[in-house]
């Protein structure tokens, strides 16, 4: 396989962003959720206007998994007060990895992972955290694998739905 390249995104990849973002959400929920409930979010949560608001947020930042010009999966995450919850100035927030349907199992979450390891180290804060969908079992043995332990749960509203995400963080040394 060629070399996964991650690249920074700004508001010129606005177009990019949204088609992997719409694509790899549908590809890991509509399985387990409503038509009704999956359109509901599709329309409002990768419009133009909300992604260009996340991308102008300096302390939000982005990153594309690309290979060989194809953008494969993505990275988001937050500080200080864009994290979703804790807004704990310790901490980064992994709000997104997701990763096209083709390429699980290559590598690439793990790419993006090590890349929001990467910022929180540089920054020197103490531990990174995320919220996870408790039916998503790929991804929370993939969050737990790379050290994460459980220490809360949220629920998240979808569509008609009352889900609930487990809140996870890792300590950084």
């Amino acid at each position: 396989m060629h070399e996964i390249i991650l690249k920074q995104v700004g508001i010129e990849d606005i177009a990019p962003l949204q088609k992997i973002a719409e694509e790899t959400f549908f590809d890991t929920f509509a399985p387990h959720n409503t038509t009704e409930n999956m359109e509901q979010y599709m329309t409002t949560g990768f419009t133009t206007e909300k992604l260009t608001a996340e991308l102008q947020n300096q302390n939000s930042k982005f990153y594309f998994a690309v290979l060989q010009d194809e953008v494969v999966g993505y990275l988001k995450v937050n500080f200080g007060n864009a994290q979703t919850e804790l807004q704990d100035s310790n901490s980064l927030e992994i709000e997104r990895i997701y990763v096209s349907k083709d390429f699980h199992g290559k590598k690439v979450g793990q790419i993006l992972y090590d890349k929001a390891l990467e910022i929180a180290n540089k920054l020197a804060l103490k531990y990174v955290w995320l919220g996870v969908w408790e039916e998503n079992s790929r991804a929370v043995q993939f969050y737990k694998k790379n050290g994460f332990v459980e220490f809360g749960r949220h629920i998240f509203r979808f569509g008609n739905e009352d889900q609930t995400d487990l809140m996870m963080k890792k300590m950084l040394s």
